[in-house]
């Protein structure tokens, strides 16, 4: 089993957050372009099974001698103070939500088909691995065998790669990594599939009855690729597949040899988002429908987050763009974009950021890693520290 929590430690409640905010005369850091002042304030995805760690153990920059929590060069893990900052964001956003009427319907015929698979294939954003994981999906899926295929993995570093293999291992999990537009990684998926369900025909045997091909459905969130996965084990254009959430509106059984059976299934997302860090991450992956958020807050985010990265900020997006900025208000910079390229037009700017992002077009690593790759290298540390 695949367990995720989000755990806030925080020592400021919203309440004291929203004061701290109002007494600098800032309603949204977005609007107002005000660097929110440092605050005790920790983000924890709690991602193993065992208990947390006591609120003693902190995960904020390492040991960085820094006062700046936005000093990205100098903090050792910038993507547990770049989660921070989310959370803070997302209090002055109207909630990201998307539940289209046909999700309604599929994921109750979902959860009966499911009940008919041999071996189940989720599939999961490689940048945001955590991100698009549904949090029902242990409960539906039981004590059945499942493969994590990690898609999009082109968009990622070796260093993620290695990183993941070695968390979901210590899951116990089989995970695949696969670029489903170019096929990586989908013969591998079929031979796991494929030897995870060998007990079922030799059950069948026993019973006197015939072999059968066997089943295994494909889920996950929306747009991470799953029709373009089976697409590419068929070899052929089987299940209609668009770089755009919501293509997929109906299950659909397709053959794979005569060995496999397929379930292709549209992307499954909760009635509720609860955690907006989340449901960012989602929207600036392009992994929920763009009517759910304000696509101007959501670039202006992500130009925050690029200008922070080590690996990309603030020359990078001069490099391209050749905007100034200093990091502090990725509004204003898609508002200079906008009388740059697009006269005026905010939203076109803003689309052209993160369709630059979704393409790849910047040196990011995966957008979750490093807060699972600290908590499985301190692991040891944190529980054997309790023990004592």
């Amino acid at each position: 089993m695949i367990v995720s929590q989000t755990v806030f430690i925080m020592s400021l409640s919203d309440r004291a957050i929203s004061s701290h905010m109002s007494s600098m005369g800032a309603s949204s850091p977005l609007e107002d372009c005000l660097r929110p002042k440092k605050m005790n304030l920790k983000v924890v995805t709690w991602p193993f099974s065992s208990p947390e760690p006591s609120s003693s153990w902190w995960y904020g920059n390492g040991g960085s001698n820094s006062s700046d929590p936005f000093d990205v060069n100098e903090g050792e893990n910038y993507w547990v103070d770049l989660d921070a900052d989310l959370y803070h964001w997302t209090k002055s956003l109207r909630p990201v939500q998307w539940y289209p009427g046909h999700i309604a319907k599929t994921e109750k015929e979902l959860k009966e088909q499911l009940k008919l698979m041999d071996v189940v294939i989720e599939v999961r954003d490689a940048r945001i691995p955590m991100s698009t994981s549904h949090p029902q999906m242990d409960s539906w899926l039981g004590n059945r065998k499942r493969i994590l295929v990690l898609n999009r993995d082109d968009m990622i570093s070796t260093e993620d790669r290695n990183d993941w293999a070695t968390y979901f291992a210590r899951q116990g999990t089989k995970v695949v990594f696969s670029n489903g537009q170019l096929g990586m990684g989908t013969m591998k998926l079929n031979r796991l599939a494929k030897a995870l369900a060998a007990g079922v025909n030799v059950k069948r045997r026993a019973k006197g009855l015939l072999p059968r091909p066997v089943r295994a459905g494909i889920v996950g969130y929306p747009n991470v690729g799953k029709s373009s996965l089976i697409n590419r084990l068929l070899k052929r254009r089987m299940c209609p597949a668009a770089p755009r959430p919501g293509v997929t509106r109906e299950l659909k059984w397709v053959r794979f040899g005569k060995d496999l059976e397929l379930l292709d299934s549209p992307g499954i997302i909760p009635m509720r988002i609860s955690d907006q860090t989340s449901a960012i991450k989602l929207a600036i992956c392009d992994d929920i429908g763009e009517r759910s958020y304000n696509v101007i807050d959501v670039a202006a985010i992500l130009v925050q987050m690029l200008s922070r990265l080590p690996t990309v900020g603030t020359k990078a997006l001069y490099k391209r763009y050749k905007i100034d900025t200093d990091g502090h208000c990725g509004k204003t910079f898609v508002e200079k974009l906008a009388l740059q390229l697009f006269n005026g037009d905010t939203n076109q700017a803003a689309f052209r950021v993160l369709t630059d992002f979704r393409k790849g077009k910047f040196e990011v690593r995966a957008m979750d890693v490093n807060l699972v790759v600290l908590f499985a290298q301190r692991s040891d540390l944190v529980h054997n520290g309790d023990q004592g």
